[in-house]
């Protein structure tokens, strides 16, 4: 187990430890011979004890390592000590894709294209050298807080490659971006890295996977067989061109898809420009459904009938037989017994074949006119009794562009409610009117449901968060990316104790306010350079004392009682630190306080001089 403190290759001095996964720990460390802070990510499991893998992850992480690209991250060295292989990479203060994505739930369509921009500008790099990631995933892209994009895993995920299927702690997150070819057992192309960037893009579109199943199997089976669901029916503001470059990603024909990453990244740099507003849906060339891995699984997923489930099968159809054979032999006793009283009140005349068979047919009829009856009673009741309860429907009217005091009256007319307004950012509609309805227009929905109104915050708007207690410089990151001015304040807070230098205290303007490009936000953070007052000025009372002390983390030491006549009796004369010293967590304040000389009747001191 690595510790803190301890030395990798006796260079490499871990700090702490800044991830945990099923294939490897990754640790901040320090190197200590070019000076700087690196990241650390040592092999665990039995990938370490498996020598194949490891020399492949060597020797993969060492091409990785050629890459020298603003978007991917860099590799600085691969090795082993003391039985634990490691590659040293470059350190990156951010968050991974998917962190993001639980937080945010999904993100902007800018953002999106901006993000997968940069990861195929980056793929482009990697692809020009005949390097293929493999396991291209949210987790395994980080984003810093100026927007930039890392790359990262190269040499684990080159490595895993064939192996990957059966790692269990990863297989459940690679699997959902697993290319068809790759989930039928071929090998992976560059072609593959695309399929899975456009899985990607369609996960931080919607805030969902298109994929999903309760094994990996169930979901590679609709990797191969089912095409990616249109993204333009969860989000219709999304355009054709970025569902295009989608579909085109992840088609299940290799043939159908783009080349290579740098195809792709061509694409995404005019997909929001007006000559594509209008472009068809894209159409596949080649078809879809010819692979034949395809057919294989199918072939494989049909089972061939034992010999014991031939025997099960032969028992099924004798107990149905004799079942049958029950209820014909019971029904010939009821029609015994009626000819029999028939012959009882008519003993002379004995019942001819062709009577029988129309009290036989008789009988039949009116167990069919009865069984009718009852099918159109039953029938009549199940569509008659849902129409006389259900509740009405209306339709969402169309309040595409509408300020919202007119939605909202549009959509209460027809006895609908509003649940709330909810703003996003739009390059069509102007600021402050309504996007979009949530269910969406033109859907028929229960007379009295709820209905989510979107509004344009306009191009580059957003509206603000509460910050407090976040990272300034983080929230100032994310502000000024919108083209929005920060400007910093500093305060004293209420207590010192519960913040850091780093804590926004508060915001102006308060949380909820649309806030476009161009406009000023201000926020307040603590204001740590706080100095000693003057306790000797004769203002200061012991109490006051102690409660400054705790507001700022000193440490009260109880004063010492000095005896001298030059100041008055209980008055502070000395404080350590001296007035004007910084303050500092956990530092000691010492004061010294005078005690006067008793003195006589007559005059004459009593005290040792």
């Amino acid at each position: 187990m690595i510790v803190k403190g301890q030395k990798i290759n006796d260079r490499y001095q871990i700090i702490k430890t800044i991830g945990e996964g099923g294939m490897a720990n990754v640790y901040l460390a320090y190197d200590t011979i070019l000076d700087r802070n690196v990241a650390v990510k040592v092999l665990r499991g039995d990938l370490a004890t498996d020598e194949k893998f490891v020399r492949r992850f060597q020797r993969e992480a060492l091409s990785a390592s050629s890459l020298s690209h603003p978007n991917i991250v860099e590799v600085y060295d691969v090795g082993e000590d003391n039985g634990s292989y490691y590659i040293v990479m470059e350190y990156i203060e951010g968050k991974q894709l998917k962190q993001l994505l639980k937080k945010r739930g999904k993100l902007t369509l800018n953002e999106v294209v901006d993000i997968m921009s940069q990861v195929t500008d980056g793929m482009s790099a990697a692809h020009d050298s005949y390097i293929i990631h493999r396991d291209i995933k949210p987790q395994n892209i980080m984003i810093l807080e100026n927007g930039l994009i890392k790359i990262t895993d190269f040499g684990i995920a080159m490595a895993l490659n064939s192996t990957q299927l059966t790692q269990t702690n990863s297989v459940m997150g690679s699997v959902h971006y697993l290319p068809p070819e790759q989930a039928s057992g071929k090998g992976a192309t560059i072609q593959s890295d695309v399929y899975s960037m456009g899985i990607l893009m369609y996960e931080l579109l919607t805030g969902e996977l298109p994929f999903r199943g309760d094994n990996a199997v169930e979901i590679a089976l609709k990797q191969i067989k089912e095409p990616v669901p249109s993204i333009r029916k969860k989000l219709e503001t999304i355009p054709q061109s970025i569902e295009n470059i989608i579909f085109k990603a992840t088609a299940k024909n290799p043939k159908n898809r783009y080349k290579d990453a740098r195809e792709m990244h061509d694409d995404l740099k005019t997909a929001l420009s007006k000559e594509r507003e209008n472009e068809p849906k894209y159409q596949f060339k080649y078809p879809e459904s010819t692979d034949e891995n395809i057919k294989k699984s199918e072939v494989r997923t049909t089972p061939v009938p034992t010999d014991e489930d031939l025997k099960k099968e032969e028992k099924l159809k004798n107990k149905k037989n004799s079942k049958e054979d029950e209820f014909l032999n019971k029904f010939a006793e009821t029609e015994e017994i009626k000819t029999t009283k028939i012959e009882d009140k008519k003993p002379s005349k004995p019942v001819k074949a062709k009577d029988k068979r129309k009290e036989e047919n008789k009988l039949l009829l009116i167990l069919a006119i009865i069984f009718t009856g009852l099918f159109v009673i039953v029938t009549a009741l199940v569509i008659a009794i849902p129409k006389l309860t259900q509740v009405k429907e209306v339709t969402i009217p169309d309040v595409k562009n509408m300020t919202v005091e007119e939605a909202q009256s549009k959509i209460q007319e027809l006895g609908l409610t509003i649940e709330n307004d909810k703003y996003e950012e739009s390059t069509e509609i102007e600021a402050d009117r309504v996007t979009r309805t949530s269910p969406q227009i033109g859907r028929r929905v229960k007379k009295g449901s709820s209905i989510t109104l979107y509004i344009s915050s306009g191009e580059g708007g957003i509206i603000l968060d509460d910050y407090t207690g976040q990272n300034y410089l983080e929230v100032k990151g994310a502000l000024e990316s919108k083209n929005i001015s920060v400007k910093i304040k500093k305060e004293e807070p209420q207590d010192y104790n519960k913040v850091s230098a780093e804590d926004v205290l508060r915001q102006e303007p308060a949380k909820g306010t649309l806030v476009k490009a161009g406009e000023q936000v201000t926020l307040y953070v603590p204001d740590m350079n706080t100095t000693y007052p003057d306790f000797t000025d004769g203002t200061w009372s012991l109490e006051k004392i102690q409660a400054w002390c705790d507001k700022y983390s000193v440490t009260y030491v109880e004063p010492s009682y000095n005896m001298t006549n030059d100041y008055p009796e209980g008055k502070i004369y000395k404080q350590t630190p001296a007035a004007g010293t910084r303050v500092q967590t956990g530092q000691r304040l010492q004061l010294s306080i005078a005690e006067n000389f008793n003195e006589s009747e007559d005059g004459t001191g009593t005290g040792e001089e």
